[in-house]
């Protein structure tokens, strides 16, 4: 029996382990392909999502609400103020802008900083939540009124609405001139939480 010398069997088998080697080698390749591919697709469909996204049409800048309140700063009227706009189902559905005085706040002479305050903020709600109505909402016994006109008008209840329906009436007016499109809603609060709806000439 002729035998094979050792050396050529060692041969064999490191030129067989090399053939296995590079066969995973081969395999482990295909495998980084196939899963290079694979994350390519993935990024090309994000890729392409992203783009015709770019191109459909952009919702509001954020979102849409009904009305916006402007109502005095007085600290006692804050939870009645909130109570009455959420008994009349706008609960989280307006815009508020706080000024002392309110209508008076808005529009008047001596605090002309506290006019354009109201007009920038009413400009950006119209911008931002597409408000069709403002609701103004004075109260009697207003700290603003007596510190602005220099006179207590909470002594004569008459004498007061007068007043506050003229400041009412005459911010209106200038809300019609400047925003002809928008609904005008005047009231009046008195210290019970109790609103009286002021009549509009300009609605």
């Amino acid at each position: 029996m002729k035998l094979m010398d050792p050396r050529l069997r060692a041969d064999d088998n490191k030129e067989g382990f090399s053939t296995f080697c590079d066969a995973v080698n081969i395999e482990s390749k295909e495998k980084k392909l196939k899963r290079i591919g694979i994350d390519l697709k993935i990024i090309l469909f994000f890729s392409l999502a992203l783009s015709v996204m770019a191109f459909l049409p952009k919702p509001a800048l954020s979102g849409h609400t009904d009305a916006l309140l402007l109502s005095c700063m007085d600290y006692r009227l804050v939870d009645e103020t909130e109570r009455y706009m959420t008994n009349r189902g706008l609960r989280d559905k307006y815009d508020h802008v706080i000024l002392a005085g309110a209508s008076l706040g808005a529009k008047t002479d001596k605090y002309p900083a506290w006019n354009q305050t109201f007009w920038d903020h009413l400009d950006v709600a119209i911008k931002l939540h597409n408000i069709k109505k403002v609701i103004i909402l004075d109260h009697r016994d207003c700290g603003a009124y007596k510190v602005i006109l220099g006179e207590d008008f909470a002594k004569d209840p008459g004498k007061e609405k007068s007043v506050h329906t003229d400041k009412l009436s005459a911010l209106a007016s200038r809300l019609k001139e400047k925003f002809p499109g928008l609904e005008i809603e005047l009231l009046l609060m008195d210290l019970s939480g109790e609103v009286e709806e002021i009549s509009n000439p300009g609605n």
